[in-house]
């Protein structure tokens, strides 16, 4: 028998293929509800935001379907073959904390070169900010090109480059999924409020300040992509039933097996 090469699994994908085998095994059936986000974190040992991103992985399989307020609840195997994701594709908070930590340090360089002219690219960017139904096409277009604006500060082909494709990671069908729940026109509001802070750091000659808020517009953007999904309703029972759900399992659900620890 041939030696197969060894391929190295994503925390996220573990925990995904772990779910997908107690589906597929009759752990749990269809219209059965999972456990919450935070039980399965405490059950595996990992960070929220790993769970989340294997949750959203199952969802684009057609697996399951998480219902805001509600739970999160097993789907009937989809009839058509849903396109494949490739496996080593980042999981959207992996994407976000990579983008926190350099673009954060592209910010601070930014401030202690910026001119007139990079000022006002950024003021034309932010402009176009305050029209637009977020989320769509163009107004992901306007939020990239802040960010590579900033970066073509540096005057650095390499690096604007590459704070331009960090972004394109977002374009993603688990990106896209998270935008679906978490990204609205109130958050379109938010980021507009954090990039002008980012751009008036700048504006200011103010390295330290650029780093921050930029630093700080990124985690934020986290921390949106992070209020709970998946969870009960305030109003109801243990084991009790939302109205319009399905009827959620009331037997204990066996704990997942531990995932080797990892970061997200």
């Amino acid at each position: 028998m041939p030696i197969a090469a060894i391929e190295p699994r994503r925390l996220y994908r573990q925990v995904a293929d772990q779910l997908r085998s107690l589906i597929d095994s009759g752990e749990y059936g269809v219209g059965d509800r999972l456990p919450t986000e935070r039980e399965l974190s405490e059950s595996l040992g990992i960070s929220r935001p790993t769970v989340r991103e294997a949750l959203i992985a199952l969802e684009v399989e057609g697996r399951i379907r998480i219902r805001v307020g509600s739970g999160i609840y097993v789907t009937a195997p989809p009839t058509l073959v849903p396109v494949p994701v490739p496996a080593e594709l980042d999981g959207p908070f992996e994407l976000l904390r990579a983008r926190e930590l350099v673009e954060s340090a592209v910010s601070k360089e930014a401030a202690a070169c910026a001119t007139p002219a990079d000022i006002e690219a950024l003021d034309a960017i932010l402009a176009l900010m305050e029209d637009g139904s977020h989320p769509s096409p163009e107004t992901i277009a306007i939020d990239r090109r802040f960010h590579v604006t900033v970066a073509g500060i540096l005057d650095n082909a390499v690096l604007t480059r590459f704070i331009g494709e960090l972004f394109d990671q977002r374009m993603t069908p688990y990106f896209e999924r998270l935008s679906e729940y978490f990204e609205t026109g109130e958050s379109w509001r938010l980021a507009h409020a954090e990039h002008r802070l980012v751009r008036n750091a700048i504006a200011a000659g103010d390295a330290a300040g650029a780093e921050a808020t930029m630093r700080s517009h990124l985690k934020k953007s986290q921390l949106r992509f992070q209020r709970g999904f998946g969870e009960t309703a305030a109003n109801e029972t243990p084991g009790g039933r939302t109205p319009g759900a399905a009827t959620a399992k009331t037997s204990r659900p066996s704990r997942p097996k531990r995932t080797t620890t990892g970061r997200t």
